[in-house]
């Protein structure tokens, strides 16, 4: 772990993780992902998420002792949130990449910072991880696209909660796994996370992101049902807008068409208007044509059903679509992999995370229904 005498807090972003999310990419692991995230024209997501963990952090510890990566690796969103960091290293040369981050948690781990905060997804994780082992406890403010590991706060506000209580010395870290696609299986048409190790990270159920769990919709039943039910409830000209995931498949499967697994796909009148589509296409489609619907499923072992790999539903698609044509999916044995039922949400509009708390209507099979609460 740290030694004691360093900086309390040590803060890494990573500029373009989920930039890939609304436009229909999977994440911006490649060069080209990335290039062809501009080209679509995606912006940058991991700056504006980790500015509202560190405004809550200023407002709370305005003389907080921050120790940033350069630049828009962490220094620049820390002035604007009006803390003063000490920084670590120099600003990288063009774009930045793995070997920066890694460069800048070794800076920070040699230092003796107490905690590291840092915004990016699955990809960062893993980069953490390899530099770091277990020599200091990490936060993860959750910017990514897949969002597989553990080791993330539930939001960027929940990162800066635990944060603070970490500093505080009111929490202690567990280790927590650092989770990735498979991508030789994704390839081959499955959808599995490897293990790549583990890092420190403070602990407070509800703040704490859990691993994404596996093979929680095997129930091929109650997916029918499922599927059936949603079918049954569809309108004639309204367009369904089915995000990503095996319960959501099988609505598609129920009528016939195909789904993207990892993808956002709109249907209209039991055809299908576009495969993997991105915000733009969905606004696009709502714009063109009557009213329509959401249907999503939360991610299995963490409860978030928007803002976890399904960013094409952005905010702006969610406000069009209306609160009351959101359908929310889920096996019981999804719902149970929960642990305490609580679904999340994480939209990055505040707003709209507040109207969508509470409790909601899930549904579980065939006539079938579970009310779930939901947090932001």
């Amino acid at each position: 772990m740290a030694t004691a005498g360093g900086p309390a807090l040590g803060l890494i972003v990573n500029p373009i993780a989920g930039m890939g999310g609304s436009v229909g990419l999977k994440g911006t692991d490649t060069a080209a992902i990335l290039s062809e995230a501009r080209a679509r024209g995606a912006e940058p997501q991991a700056a504006r998420r980790a500015k509202v963990a560190l405004d809550a952090l200023a407002a709370a510890r305005p003389s907080l002792e921050l120790l940033a990566a350069p630049g828009p690796m962490g220094e620049r969103i820390a002035l604007e949130a009006g803390l003063r960091p000490a920084v670590a290293g120099h600003p990288a040369e063009g774009e930045t990449g793995a070997a920066d981050t890694r460069a800048a948690a070794e800076v920070m781990a040699a230092a003796g910072v107490r905690l590291i905060l840092f915004a990016g997804g699955d990809g960062t994780a893993r980069d953490m991880a390899a530099a770091l082992g277990d020599r200091v406890p990490v936060i993860g403010v959750p910017a990514g696209v897949k969002m597989h590991s553990a080791v993330y706060a539930t939001s960027p506000r929940a990162a800066a909660d635990l944060a603070l209580r970490a500093l505080g010395r009111e929490i202690e870290a567990r280790p927590r796994e650092v989770m990735d696609i498979d991508e030789e299986a994704f390839r081959a048409g499955a959808v599995s996370a490897r293990l790549y190790g583990y890092l420190p990270v403070p602990y407070a159920p509800g703040l704490t992101q859990n691993v994404k769990a596996g093979g929680v919709s095997g129930d091929r039943e109650v997916l029918a049902g499922i599927a059936a039910e949603i079918a049954g409830r569809m309108e004639a000209g309204r367009l369904y807008i089915l995000g990503p995931g095996t319960t959501t498949r099988g609505v598609a499967q129920a009528l016939g068409l195909p789904k993207t697994l990892l993808g956002v796909d709109l249907v209209r009148d039991g055809a299908l208007l576009a495969a993997d589509a991105s915000e733009g296409d969905i606004l696009q489609a709502l714009a063109d044509g009557p009213a329509g619907a959401i249907v999503v499923t939360p991610i299995g072992g963490q409860g978030h059903f928007l803002g976890r790999g399904n960013q094409q539903i952005g905010a702006r698609v969610v406000k069009q679509v209306g609160l009351d044509r959101l359908l929310v999916a889920a096996t019981p044995e999804k719902l149970a992999s929960l642990g305490d039922g609580t679904l999340h949400v994480d939209t990055g509009d505040p707003a709209l995370d507040s109207a969508l708390a509470g409790w909601r209507r899930v549904i579980t099979g065939f006539g079938t229904e579970a009310v779930c609460r939901v947090a932001p």
